[in-house]
């Protein structure tokens, strides 16, 4: 099978079920935003050392596929047929995964006393990165949401997976000895 199918020079793309779609549908923005989260993901990885926070970006990798497949799959078919038994959905389950991470990755972190400015460590700017990615991510689906039918759990998912992602570049600040640097509002002239 080779790489390239030519099926999308004219602009349009093939979602899970056969359906033909532009490659600015609203559906395939949301699904393109989150592949590129997974990419920020796999970069930050790249810079990881601590098997733990390694262990947790590949999974958070794993399930962001699910998650495309689950944007890539609208619930109903133009043609009738069903593909929902083939495809996996974000679950209530993979949500609680994600906080159960958060609160074991903020046990061991001093209590947030000020907004914190994204960098610190090249992992946690790395990460900050991703959170950021995901936040464009989940706003995107929060505009598919409003026009078409999508998965329940995508956006409770994204939201969730922010917060771990502020709280793996936090951990990752303490594992390398570097202060998160905290927000000091400037006010008048430099």
């Amino acid at each position: 099978m080779k790489l390239y199918t030519r099926r999308g020079d004219q602009g349009s793309t093939d979602l899970f079920g056969g359906t033909s779609t532009s490659k600015d549908s609203l559906r395939v923005v949301a699904y393109g935003a989150v592949d590129e989260l997974n990419s920020c993901i796999g970069l930050a990885a790249s810079a990881c050392e601590d098997m733990q926070l390694s262990a947790i970006m590949r999974q958070i990798q794993s399930r962001l596929f699910e998650v495309g497949a689950d944007l890539a799959t609208p619930a109903a078919q133009p043609n009738g047929q069903s593909v929902q038994e083939r495809i996996p959905r974000v679950e209530l389950q993979q949500i609680q995964e994600v906080e159960q991470h958060i609160d074991a990755l903020c046990d061991s972190l001093a209590p947030i006393r000020s907004f914190i400015l994204p960098g610190g460590s090249e992992l946690a700017s790395r990460l900050h990165l991703a959170r950021t990615v995901c936040r464009r991510a989940e706003r995107q689906c929060v505009t598919l949401m409003h026009a078409e039918s999508m998965g329940s759990e995508v956006i409770a998912y994204l939201n969730r997976l922010s917060d771990l992602l502020f709280a793996l570049a936090r951990k990752a600040n303490q594992l390398a000895k570097c202060e998160d640097v905290p927000w000091i509002p400037q006010r008048g002239d430099p």
